[in-house]
């Protein structure tokens, strides 16, 4: 499962191990917090309502284009992510968690990934507390009943880079635990990126800094729940049980 703030959010910062994984038979979900109604490239939008509707429509491209197995747009204001209640958003990720029972779940840190961007932020400290606490039975416990149980994601992994974007505010990003290698995922991910239409202002320099860099994604490993010592992986599901 991936949980992002804006519909190109799964391209972008995850597109290439979304597909690398469909490819190696695994189920894959993506939560998107926001339709990305606030955002600066509008496309064709006379309006806000408009734009999220587009870009509800982008975003299932895009998932087609990643074989994402259960895309889902929330409905949370765009660019208002700090303003929202913590407990309550947390809650429907939770949900989410127990229902669809991951195995892996990537996000962002706090730093918010290579933009910064306040809503990444955000909605990875709500992803964080929802890995936590959908195996807790005393989180949430009015969930608990037909047939929904506790479920203990086994490892919680956030998007990092080795590079940060020139004339940006200062970030601190996790140090890379693991190196995915995309291999020819890489031409998909940027397919997947270029189905969100409204955003094609960002293409030229979206593609400017993943094709340089090679075919790999990288991410920290935040918390498992095998206790032990970090070391470099090349497989998120590494060490993962069924």
């Amino acid at each position: 499962m991936c949980i992002t703030a804006h519909p190109d959010d799964e391209a972008g910062g995850f597109g290439g191990s979304l597909r690398l994984y469909l490819n190696r038979g695994v189920e894959t979900s993506v939560i998107c917090l926001t339709p990305g109604q606030a955002a600066t490239h509008r496309g064709s939008a006379r309006n806000d309502s408009e734009l999220a509707e587009m870009r509800r429509k982008e975003f299932a491209t895009s998932c087609e284009i990643l074989g994402v197995s259960q895309g889902l747009v929330l409905d949370y204001p765009d660019g208002q992510l700090y303003r929202q209640d913590l407990y309550k958003v947390v809650c429907e990720l939770t949900s989410h968690i127990r229902r669809y029972r991951p195995h892996v779940l990537l996000t962002f840190g706090s730093d918010g990934g290579v933009t910064g961007h306040p809503d990444h932020s955000m909605a990875g400290i709500f992803a964080s507390l929802a890995f936590q606490w959908a195996g807790r039975d005393n989180r949430y416990p009015d969930q608990l009943k037909d047939g929904v149980v506790p479920h203990r994601t086994q490892k919680l992994y956030y998007q990092t880079a080795d590079f940060t974007l020139p004339g940006r505010q200062p970030i601190a990003l996790p140090p890379p635990t693991t190196v995915i290698d995309i291999g020819d995922c890489l031409e998909t991910k940027i397919a997947a990126f270029k189905a969100h239409i409204t955003q094609s202002p960002l293409w030229t320099l979206f593609e400017s800094h993943v094709r340089p860099r090679g075919r790999t994604e990288m991410f920290h490993l935040a918390a498992r729940v095998t206790p032990g010592p970090i070391v470099q992986e090349t497989d998120l599901f590494a060490g993962v049980t069924e």
